[in-house]
């Protein structure tokens, strides 16, 4: 069983990471190509803003989905962290079990989304593609942004209450500066 989930997360881990990559780096080129266009050669491409927009929503979704995985998103961990390791476990696990709901029930209302702008057949202005395709991030990112969140609601669960550490910001920081000053 543990060898499937590790499979999954290999997948999940890959997709996150490629589209937040490819998306932003393709939002990028075409931006940066588009200006040249616009300031040299006093011309544009139509589709390019709109592909441009769609390009950086899908990275920022799936780098977002990403995010829960790495504990790259912002927590104010100021108060739990001075609370029991019991309670602080406890916390964590409701906090984790409201995003996955509210992850959950977003997934579902992209889904939804998707759905109505299949069957209305509405379609992009400039791109002039069916409009349910751009949107499919919804259902899919917010999809895989639960799952990691249940993986690591998992994973608190797993841990001894003494053993969960806090992402501090601040200590990272110090510890960074404190590991270059080593060398």
């Amino acid at each position: 069983m543990k060898k499937i989930f590790e499979i999954i997360d290999l997948i999940v881990g890959t997709i996150n990471q490629t589209m937040a990559v490819v998306g932003l780096s393709l939002g990028v080129l075409l931006a940066f190509i588009n200006v040249i266009l616009r300031y040299a050669f006093d011309m544009s491409l139509t589709w390019a803003a709109e592909l441009t927009n769609y390009l950086f929503i899908w990275a920022a979704l799936f780098g977002a989905a990403y995010g829960f995985k790495q504990g790259a998103h912002i927590s104010v961990s100021l108060v739990i962290e001075r609370f029991s390791p019991n309670i602080t476990k406890a916390f964590l696990i409701f906090a984790n079990l409201l995003s996955i709901a509210y992850l959950g029930l977003i997934s579902y209302f992209g889904y939804e989304l998707v759905l109505l702008l299949k069957d209305f057949g509405e379609m992009s202005v400039d791109l002039n593609i069916p409009l349910w395709i751009p949107h499919l991030v919804l259902p899919i990112s917010f999809a895989l942004a639960a799952y990691r969140c249940a993986e690591k609601l998992v994973e608190i669960y797993q841990t001894d209450s003494k053993d969960i550490k806090l992402y501090n910001e601040h200590e990272a920081v110090i510890n960074e500066i404190k590991s270059q000053g080593e060398k």
